[in-house]
């Protein structure tokens, strides 16, 4: 799925805003084990961004992603109704980043079935895809 494919609501403006303070945020990464470097912006629905990157941990599963860590801020920071708008996924490594299963879930919590993710693909060029697309059986308790 290319950018082209999917209709948005995003500004090139705003992506472009998103993809530097995503690769702010990565270059804050603390990733000594495995050397991936990642960063992630939000554009939340008040106009907000904030910004995230990925925490190791010598106990691989009690690795933070980019993603989370974003997402983890804004709910601290604007509180448990906090929507996004969309997502930038960015890596130092050149490498495809798509968001991982945790992540389009922990997202998913906060958005809507617009919300907008871009991230790097495997052939250099950048993907955008809304949330539902990316996770279209997304969990749920049953009572939203």
């Amino acid at each position: 799925m290319s950018e082209k494919d999917v209709p948005s609501g995003i500004s090139a403006a705003q992506v472009s805003q998103l993809k530097e303070k995503a690769l702010e945020a990565a270059k804050n990464a603390y990733a000594p084990y495995s050397h991936f470097y990642v960063g992630a912006a939000l554009l939340l629905e008040g106009g907000e961004i904030l910004a995230g990157c990925n925490v190791e941990n010598a106990s691989y599963r009690l690795t933070t992603c980019a993603e989370q860590n974003a997402v983890t801020s804004a709910a601290a920071l604007y509180g448990p109704s906090v929507r996004i708008r969309a997502v930038v996924i960015v890596n130092l490594n050149g490498a495809a980043s798509q968001p991982c299963g945790a992540c389009r879930q922990t997202i998913h919590e906060f958005s809507t079935e617009a919300t907008e993710v871009f991230f790097p693909a495997s052939d250099g060029s950048f993907t955008r895809a809304t949330i539902a697309q990316l996770l279209p059986y997304a969990f749920s308790l049953g009572n939203e």
